[in-house]
């Protein structure tokens, strides 16, 4: 039998000044047995930081021709296509080649190499935007995991700060290609 995804409620109040956008974020997102916390956390960062109307979590893992999140027009054309993690650069590629913006919030314990091998790989593609953010933060978040995500977020100056419940983290929001907004 297999094993059930495990639910979260997520509550983020955001307040991006660098853009102008202050609202209150919520989603039911379902972790699937097979992905980290770290991953998690990583998926609901994207949320924040690229946060646009209709920006929307995908059917995960287990749809491997979709994003983890994105936004989709009225014809079913892909507008925003959202990749955490660190996918090889021909997924990111092939995204670039059907949706009108892609975006990846690289994170992973193996970050440095994925740097060397894969970024490279990704010079030529100019509607994309490669970030990333602190991984200790990233993996301190998936500690603190609770069914009831409740976190707000400011990003501003290209820092964001995340505050749970009376403590406040904070992260440089790095660009590795392309440009944040």
């Amino acid at each position: 039998m297999a094993l059930p995804s495990t639910v979260y409620k997520a509550n983020i109040e955001l307040a991006n000044v660098d853009r102008g956008i202050y609202e209150n974020l919520q989603a039911t997102v379902a972790q699937h047995p097979s992905e980290t916390g770290e991953r998690l956390v990583a998926r609901l960062l994207a949320w924040a930081i690229f946060s646009e109307p209709e920006l929307s979590f995908t059917r995960g893992l287990s749809a491997t021709e979709e994003p983890d999140i994105w936004v989709k027009g009225g014809d079913g054309r892909v507008l925003l296509w959202v990749e955490v993690g660190l996918p090889d650069a021909e997924r990111i590629v092939k995204a670039s080649r059907h949706a009108g913006r892609v975006a990846l919030l690289a994170s992973g314990r193996t970050l440095a190499t994925w740097n060397q091998q894969q970024l490279p790989k990704l010079d030529k593609v100019t509607n994309l935007t490669v970030v990333t953010v602190d991984q200790a933060l990233i993996m301190t978040l998936a500690e603190q995991l609770d069914r009831a995500i409740n976190w707000s977020v400011t990003i501003t100056e290209g820092m964001l700060y995340l505050a749970v419940g009376a403590t406040t983290y904070q992260t440089a929001i790095e660009v590795r290609a392309g440009a944040l907004y």
